[in-house]
């Protein structure tokens, strides 16, 4: 689970995409802002579809260090 800051129409926006080990994306999340609760519910969505992850790599943003916790 990473996230980044792309312009979409004009308006700056957080990508969280979610990648599985191969590298390929599993689903992703497209905000206006940094927020620890969509970062939560997207990680539990992102993991309910497939199989637990055994380790998550992310960066450390605090948003996303909130949903893991």
């Amino acid at each position: 689970m990473d996230e980044t800051y792309i312009k979409v129409k004009g308006t700056w926006k957080y990508l969280y995409p979610a990648a599985d080990k191969q590298g390929k994306t599993v689903d992703f999340l497209l905000t206006a802002h940094l927020d620890p609760a969509a970062a939560k519910r997207f990680f539990d969505k992102a993991i309910r579809g497939n199989v637990a992850p055994e380790k998550v790599s992310m960066n450390k943003s605090s948003a996303n260090k909130t949903a893991i916790d």
